[in-house]
């Protein structure tokens, strides 16, 4: 809405040609996501679902700018990002928090700088491994701050359907549903070996994150290497 105040409160999309009545859905903001649209959706399908939507064309410029932007506030807490796609990334701030604080004092930092520098919002989740921090960032938004730590993340997410998590598409949900593994609960508690011979690809991956382990970062910043 920074560039168009007026669209606020409406259902919106960004996707193809309306008019041509050709194109998808490719994000959508969380009025139109409450009247059942999705992001892969034709927009004439979009159309039926909620006849009061509109649409925008993708502006991958200015995407890429905001992107740079909020990673150039991100570098002033850490150098180890790990981008994922264009608006997210996971931040280590292990080696931060004497310097800048706790978990939680720099998620409230970075999120009042991106809200008032760059004039969007974030929602952050904190946690100890990726996947629940994902799963935090998920967890209630928009402009939301969550953390699963150590001692609440079983009470708050165990009980949560498989599917939520990272790595856990359709397919995979289908094979786990198979195995009688339906929550994040009875997921970490499946065993290990279980998995593996299931998902080969994956499965030792969802088995160590579950499990409480720390899964360490693919790279640091390409900026600071």
């Amino acid at each position: 809405m920074l560039y168009h105040p007026e669209y606020a409160g409406k259902p919106l999309a960004v996707g193809g040609d309306p008019e041509a009545r050709h194109g998808i859905v490719l994000t959508a903001n969380y009025i139109a996501k409450q009247k059942g649209v999705k992001t892969g959706m034709a927009l004439w399908q979009a159309k039926q679902i909620c006849p009061e939507i509109i649409f925008v064309p993708p502006r991958m410029d200015l995407y890429l700018r905001f992107s740079q932007m909020a990673r150039e506030i991100y570098l002033e807490y850490t150098d180890k990002i790990e981008p994922y796609g264009i608006d997210e990334a996971w931040l280590d701030v292990s080696d931060s928090r004497n310097l800048k604080g706790s978990g939680m004092t720099i998620a409230r930092e970075i999120s009042h700088r991106i809200k008032y520098e760059l004039g969007v919002t974030v929602s952050i989740g904190i946690s100890w491994n990726k996947i629940y921090a994902k799963l935090g960032s998920d967890y209630k938004k928009p402009d939301a701050i969550t953390e699963f730590n150590r001692e609440n993340y079983k009470d708050r997410i165990w009980q949560l359907p498989a599917s939520d998590l990272l790595y856990v598409g359709r397919q995979t949900n289908k094979k786990l549903q198979k195995l009688g593994i339906r929550t994040i609960g009875q997921l970490a508690e499946s065993d290990e070996k279980l998995l593996e011979s299931h998902f080969v690809k994956i499965g030792n991956v969802l088995w160590a994150q579950m499990a409480g382990m720390k899964i360490r970062f693919a790279r640091k910043d390409m900026k600071h290497q």
